[in-house]
């Protein structure tokens, strides 16, 4: 189905995609796409170090973690949360 897809089509559905959105609304678009993908990699790094960290940590010694604030751009404070992560600053 989607095999058959050519320049000439291509072009026709960035055509009809410009149309349909407009030309002002694609760069905040893209922005927005490019905010997301960062927003979801640093969240899967984040979840990585946790595993790893608590999987060597003993069980025993377990403080509360720490938080800190993820933010999607550089002075984007409507998008920011607390994230917790753990107390162990060699990390950084």
């Amino acid at each position: 189905m989607f095999g058959r897809l050519g320049a000439p089509e291509i072009i026709l559905i960035l055509v009809v995609i410009v149309l349909l959105f407009g030309a002002k609304k694609l760069p905040d678009m893209a922005r927005s796409l490019g905010k997301s993908a960062r927003i979801l990699k640093s969240e899967a790094k984040a979840m990585k170090e946790e595993s790893n960290t608590s999987a060597q940590a003993p069980a025993s010694n377990e403080q509360p973690p720490s938080q800190r604030t993820i933010q999607a751009a550089p002075g984007d404070v409507t998008s920011s949360r607390p994230v917790n992560e753990p107390t162990d600053t060699t990390q950084r």
